[in-house]
């Protein structure tokens, strides 16, 4: 902002000032967003087979499952989301 938006001599000014900021910080917020919603879904697909912390790791320790066990294993369900849906404004949450 500059300085006479901030001392509040201009509301205009400062009014427009601090749209111009949000917008910013909304844009920022989604491209964060949207980069931990693509790194979950990368880190679930990967750790299907072996399992991962919100699964356990029993398909890594046990030697006795199917390969037609591991492959149903693989999918994995919205609400396995735990960081995306942490966030109400995450691409999780859009339909």
């Amino acid at each position: 902002m500059d300085s006479e938006a901030q001392r509040g001599s201009n509301p205009a000014a400062m009014l427009s000032a601090l749209v111009s900021k949000r917008e910013k910080l909304q844009e920022e917020l989604r491209n964060i967003e949207k980069q931990v919603y693509e790194l979950e879904t990368s880190y679930l697909q990967d750790s299907s087979q072996c399992g991962n912390v919100l699964k356990g790791f029993e398909g890594f320790l046990s030697s006795s499952k199917s390969t037609a066990n591991l492959k149903r294993s693989r999918k994995f369900q919205p609400e396995d989301r735990l960081f995306s849906l942490s966030s109400v404004t995450s691409p999780a949450h859009r339909p």
